[in-house]
């Protein structure tokens, strides 16, 4: 059973930090990616992490504020934001998509509950 629990969300002011968290069971941990869902609105990918190529790609909506980092020994996932809008207030995802390129597209196959970021300005 492939599982994915998200944690680390909460209420913050514009310009804050959260860190999420996300651990991995039941899968090769490797191309596990972050995306976000806000109400009305499109699917966007965040993250996609090669665990093995030790490479990340980011959105384009990121301009550098949000990063990456794993614990490799507690299948753990991390993401670290900082300069936070209202604009990103959303539910957050970790994902497994089997393959980069598939994370990449879009193109997911196994997420969590998600845990939830509001931004108030």
């Amino acid at each position: 059973e492939v599982q994915l629990v998200e944690s680390g969300g909460g209420l913050v002011q514009a310009g804050g930090s959260l860190r999420l968290s996300c651990v991995v069971s039941g899968s090769t941990f490797d191309d596990i990616g972050w995306f976000r869902q806000a109400p009305d609105k499109a699917r966007e990918m965040l993250s996609c992490t090669s665990i093995s190529d030790d490479t990340t790609y980011y959105g384009a909506s990121v301009k550098g504020r949000f990063t990456v980092s794993t614990d490799n020994a507690k299948n753990t996932v991390y993401l670290q934001m900082n300069s936070l809008k209202p604009e990103d207030t959303a539910l957050y995802f970790c994902t497994t998509a089997g393959r980069l390129a598939n994370c990449i597209s879009g193109d997911y196959r196994y997420w969590g509950q998600g845990t939830q970021v509001t931004v108030s300005s």
